[in-house]
This record gives structure tokens, C-alpha cells and sequence, in this order.
């Protein structure tokens, strides 16, 4: 079968021209998958006809891609690729709701929109959705939900399935469907439906209460997590919300064509608050001193971190809109203590936030105050400029590294771990004492307030010891981080990197959970194949990039 010709008879959207291919071989991973063919559905009609296509040609299956940031390999496929950011780009409508509602407002929109784009849209509106991560000026809100994406104000609002109202979706017999939270009595309309909706819905149902006790006693214990199928946050006793399960399902379950998000109103004013530890056997008792006085944001980058920014400075200059006279200025602070103290080990960033700056103010005070016994550097970002300083290398911490190393990339492949922060004494010395017989040069950024550490290596992919290094070293990682009853990803999911550990991460019984759950919503397995379930390590490695 030519398969180019076949599809072309459909009329199912734009196929892209095979000199494109190679660009969704790749995402921001370490691995190279090419795809039979990339297509660029415009309508939910159309990818309709592509999944009536695969079930009648055994062999193929669909994948959705958006930007391609992510880290996990959750969007390459070696069948057939679908681009939802050339034409599912549309921002339908943002509206602010009443003083009677729950939510402040809501924004209806397609899923290659671009995070930047649905942002700029939502503050005309005086509203945000918070979960956005780093990645915020590169990534889709589709990307955003397949990945239950989280960032910087995680801590105060929790993760993307915390916004998910509704989505539209098409499932695995070729329909788009309404996917919506219900209570009892809309759920049991819905199961006496008997029809494919219908099944589905008495099967979840039928799975998660005969488990209930089981899921609510083997979820995750921390903050934040992208592992798995969230199955423990689908019925409360009182509402059934799918949207829960779609929600980091890396697109194994089904093809989100539009979505819902819940908003809220941003606060008005911030301070932040910039911590430097040259020794972090204080950091627990340091970062548990900080959350008690909540900030809204509570971030870290490491000593190689700030190192790149300043050897990388013209490029970091560019990306702060700076001259290099008023960024020198806005680095004395850090010159000043680097010449009387040397490098810090690791910078922390509280940033406070309130409705009022006299509470900014207060908040911000207290935590100082009660820092002081810790007798460690503090500053107060004086303005907007060096708050946006702070901020940039943060966010940029991934970048920098990826875009500016001759020779060596970066090796995501132990890079969203989460304990919680009270256990970082602990854990990050042990982690440390694994990491350092393979001399791997990395640097370490993340959410401190919720435990949520990146770990981004640095590789030689030409190197043969790499292929042994990255199994070894993942399964000695993630037996620490399980140790302490955490998770292999906080916000980064699965996909080809991590889906071969989720049976080690969760045990037997919840993976058979999680098997069951995708044999129902995808019998035929065509819904991209090989992540979250049926992962196999050794494919993963076969596929790293040259």
C-alpha cells in the first residue's frame, strides 16, 4: 500500500511533504523516531476519517504533536504524526463569570494554540491559567494538558488538571465526544446509553470503584505527578470527571480537539525574595521555613546554571532585552557576594504575591525575619528589570544548556524527579553520592517548594557507554526516589523514557489498572502506541539520536 497515495483520497487534512518529515523525528528529547507521514488535520471531521483509516489498516496508528518541547519522547511515532498547530489554533472565546460562580472565568480554545498567544487573550480578560510551565513562549495548551504540565505557580494552584472544565475528543470508533465532569445521576444516563460512550463510561466507572480503596492508598504522596493515569481523581463519590484521565494521557487515549480551561484573576502585586546557599545541608529546614509564610512561587537553579548565564551572556542579554551596561548593573548584587563569599550552590527564588502591596510587603518581612538565623545571603529583587532577571535564568536554565554546548547535549532522562521538600536533606546528598561515580557534568534546576527537581546531564551521544549509563543510572535514581515515596515525573510525563518504569514506580496490580484502562478506551491500540503502557526500554535505546 502507498500509503501517501491512500491518504491523499481521503481529503483528511494537509499532508505535509516528506522533506518535512525529519523535523517530527524529533522532540525535546534525546531520541530520533521518524514517522511514516506528518498530516495536518483542519477539522475534528478529519481526523475522524484518519482514525476510521487505521482501524482498517492494521499496522498504524495516530499521534498527535503540538510544539514538540517535550522531554519524554511522548510525540514521535515511526506511523502517522498529526500537526494540530497549523490548523486547530483557534481561541474560541475567554470570558470572565459571575460573583455566584466557582471559577473567576473560563477560555474555550483548540490545542495548538500557543500558551504565549492564550495568555495574551485571557489578561485582556483580567484572567489566567496558571499551570504553564517553563517551556510558557514555545508551548501549546495542548501540549499542556496532554503532559498535565505544571511550573512555578504550581505550588499555590496546583497543576493543568486542577483547569480542566471540558474537552472534545475523538475516541477509538471514529466520534467526537463531550467529555465533562457528571454527577450520579448524569453518569447513569450515560451507562444506559449502551452504546460506545456508554460502555466506556460503565467500565471506568466499574474499575475505579471496585479500586477506590486501592488508588486512594497507592497514589503518589507528593505535590505533583505525571506518572501513569491519574485514576484515583476520577470519582469523588459525587462527580465523575474523565477530563481527570485525559489529562496526561500523553494522547493514548484519544485526540483533544478543543478545550475548556477554568481561570482565575492573577494577583496584582509581587516581590521576590532571592536565597544563596553555599551549603545545602540547611536547605530542608530553610525551604520549610519559607512555605510557611506561602509564597506563590518557590523556584531553584544550581551554581552551573548561573555559571552559562553569565558565559552565554550576549545571548542571555538578548533574551532580557538588555545593553550590557544596565545588565552588569543589575548583576552586582551577585558580583559583590560572588568576590566576598565565591559561588553559591544553589539560588532559591520566593516570590510573594498579593492583592495589596502593603500584604506583599508583610508576607515578604516575615520571611526574612525568620530566615535570619540561617545567616545566609538574602536580597530583595528593588524592581521589575531584576525581577525579570532572576526569572529568565530560571526558566532559560534547559535552554541555555541545550542551545549553547558544542559537543555534548542534553540528556533528559532523569529530569522531573519529586520528594517531598521536607526529605531533600536527605535525598539530595544520596542522590549525589549515585550520581558521582559516572562524572556526568549536570546542573540542577526546579519547583523547591514542591520537591520537584530537574536533573539535566550533560552526554556524549557518540560515547558507548552512554547506552549503558542511562538504564543504569535511571533505575538506580528512581529506586531512591520511590524510596522516599516519591515520583519518576512531576510534570515531564512518560513517554518513551519513562513509561518502561512505571510498573517499578507503581507495582503489579495498579499497572494492570492502567493496562485495562487503555485497552478500554483504545482496544486496537492505535492511539500513540508504546507510551504509558507497553513501554520497552530497549526500543527507547535503539531510537537515541546520533
Amino acid at each position: 500500500m502507498n500509503l501517501r497515495t491512500e491518504i491523499k483520497k481521503l481529503r483528511a487534512g494537509d499532508i505535509l511533504p516528506s522533506r518535512f518529515i525529519r523535523q517530527y523525528s524529533h522532540d525535546a528529547s534525546l531520541f530520533e523516531v521518524r514517522p511514516k507521514i506528518a498530516i495536518a488535520p483542519r477539522t475534528a471531521g478529519d481526523i475522524k476519517k484518519l482514525v476510521e483509516f487505521v482501524l482498517k489498516n492494521k499496522g498504524l496508528s495516530l499521534t498527535p504533536r503540538a510544539a514538540g518541547t517535550d522531554m519524554s519522547g511522548g510525540p514521535l511515532t515511526e506511523s502517522i504524526v498529526l500537526d494540530m498547530v497549523r490548523h486547530f489554533d483557534r481561541i474560541e472565546k475567554v470570558a470572565a463569570c459571575g460573583e455566584q460562580s466557582r471559577t473567576d472565568g473560563y477560555a474555550i480554545a483548540q490545542p495548538g494554540v500557543y500558551y504565549r498567544d492564550f495568555e495574551k487573550a485571557t489578561l485582556r480578560k483580567g484572567l489566567i491559567m496558571p499551570s504553564y510551565p517553563a517551556s510558557r513562549e514555545i508551548c501549546t495548551i495542548g501540549g499542556m494538558v496532554a503532559n498535565n504540565a505544571g511550573g512555578e505557580k504550581t505550588l499555590t494552584y496546583g497543576q493543568t488538571k486542577n483547569y480542566v472544565a471540558g474537552l472534545k475528543m475523538v475516541l477509538a470508533d471514529g466520534n467526537e465526544y463531550k467529555i465533562r465532569p457528571l454527577n450520579e445521576q448524569e453518569l447513569k444516563a450515560k451507562i444506559a446509553q449502551k452504546d460506545f460512550e456508554g460502555n466506556i463510561y460503565e467500565k471506568v466507572f466499574d474499575l475505579v470503584k471496585k479500586n477506590q480503596e486501592f488508588l486512594q492508598t497507592h497514589k503518589p504522596r507528593v505535590s505533583k505527578n505525571s506518572a501513569g493515569y491519574f485514576l484515583w481523581d476520577i470519582w469523588d463519590g459525587e462527580t465523575f470527571d474523565l477530563t481527570k484521565l485525559f489529562t496526561g494521557s500523553q494522547g493514548t487515549l484519544g485526540i483533544i480537539t478543543e478545550i475548556k480551561f477554568n481561570l482565575i484573576k492573577p494577583k496584582k502585586h509581587h516581590k521576590l525574595l532571592v536565597i544563596f546557599l553555599h551549603k545545602l545541608d540547611r536547605l530542608g529546614d530553610i525551604a520549610t521555613t519559607v512555605l510557611k509564610y506561602s509564597p506563590e512561587s518557590f523556584e531553584s537553579y544550581d551554581d552551573k546554571t548561573l555559571k552559562l548565564a553569565l558565559k552565554f551572556l550576549p545571548g542571555f542579554i538578548k533574551l532580557l532585552g538588555k545593553n550590557i551596561l544596565s545588565l552588569a548593573w543589575q548583576f552586582l548584587p551577585e558580583i559583590w557576594m560572588f568576590l566576598t563569599g565565591g559561588m553559591p550552590k544553589l539560588i532559591l527564588m520566593a516570590e510573594f504575591a498579593g492583592d495589596t502591596e502593603h500584604e506583599v510587603d508583610l508576607q515578604i518581612n516575615k520571611a526574612l525575619w525568620a530566615l535570619q538565623p540561617f545567616k545566609v545571603p538574602l536580597h530583595v529583587a528593588k524592581n521589575e528589570d531584576e525581577t525579570k532577571k532572576y526569572w529568565t535564568i530560571r526558566r532559560e536554565s534547559f535552554n541555555l544548556l541545550r542551545n549553547h554546548l558544542k559537543n555534548q547535549r542534553t540528556a533528559p532522562f532523569i529530569d522531573d524527579m519529586v520528594v517531598q521538600p521536607k526529605d531533600l536533606p536527605k535525598f539530595l546528598p544520596r542522590l549525589e553520592k549515585i550520581m558521582k561515580p559516572y562524572h556526568l557534568v549536570y546542573s540542577v534546576a526546579g519547583h523547591i517548594g514542591n520537591g520537584n527537581f530537574h536533573i539535566i546531564p550533560l552526554i556524549k551521544l557518540n560515547d558507548p557507554k552512554i547506552t549503558k549509563i542511562i538504564p543504569e543510572l535511571s533505575k538506580k535514581v528512581y529506586d531512591l526516589i520511590l524510596e522516599f515515596h516519591g515520583s519518576i515525573t512531576g510534570e515531564h510525563n512518560d513517554g518513551l523514557i519513562r513509561s518502561p518504569f512505571l510498573k517499578q514506580m507503581y507495582g503489579e496490580r495498579m499497572y494492570r489498572l492502567f493496562e485495562r484502562t487503555k485497552e478500554t478506551f483504545d482496544p486496537n491500540n492505535i492511539f500513540n502506541p508504546g507510551k504509558k503502557v507497553g513501554g520497552d526500554f530497549g526500543y527507547a535505546m535503539k531510537h537515541l539520536q546520533s
